[in-house]
This record gives C-alpha cells, structure tokens and sequence, in this order.
C-alpha cells in the first residue's frame, strides 16, 4: 500500500471511529442539532454544506476523467458528508496505481 493510500485509509478509519461515537452518543439529530442554535455553529455547518457541494461538483467532473461512475460518492456526500469524497479519493487512487503498474 502506497503512502498516499495508507494516508486516506487511515482518515477514513479515524474518521469513522469518531462518526460512529458520535452517532452512538447523541444520534443523527443530536450531530445536527447543534448547528441550528447559534449563527456561529449555522455558520460552520453553511461552511460544510458549501464544500460537500464544491467537492461533488469536483468528483462529478474528474469522474468523466477517470472513467468512474460518480453517483455513488455524490450520494454517499449527501448521506455522510465527507466520505464521500474521502472514499472517491481512495477508489481513485488505487484505481490509477493499478493502472500504471
């Protein structure tokens, strides 16, 4: 497993271990609650949003490039947020190392 590779899989985990805390803490209305209660946290989940958006946008479009069907990351965006993205990088990444070895 490349360095790269090795990176994102272990934000992914890392990433996931904290989600499923969280989920298991409060649950997904307790996550999101939160953002509704001050203009900052309203902010920060704006700030979210806008980027989850930015980056679909981005996988939609290099995924043409890379010959990947990008409706899966776009909708695991819209159900999980950064994973998405997170796991569209991954796939893409062993995808081109498979094909230049």
């Amino acid at each position: 497993m490349n360095p790269r590779t090795l990176a994102l899989a272990t934000v992914i985990a890392a990433f996931a271990v904290l989600t499923t805390k969280a989920l298991l803490d409060v649950g997904f209305w307790g996550i999101l609650a939160p953002h509704f209660q001050s203009w900052g946290a309203a902010q920060v989940f704006t700030d979210l949003v806008i980027a989850c958006l930015l980056a679909c946008i981005w996988m939609v479009h290099d995924a043409k490039k890379q010959n990947l069907p990008a409706w899966p990351f776009v909708a695991l965006t819209l159900a999980a947020g950064s994973f998405g993205p997170l796991v569209y990088l991954l796939i893409r990444e062993s995808r081109s190392r498979k094909l230049t070895t």
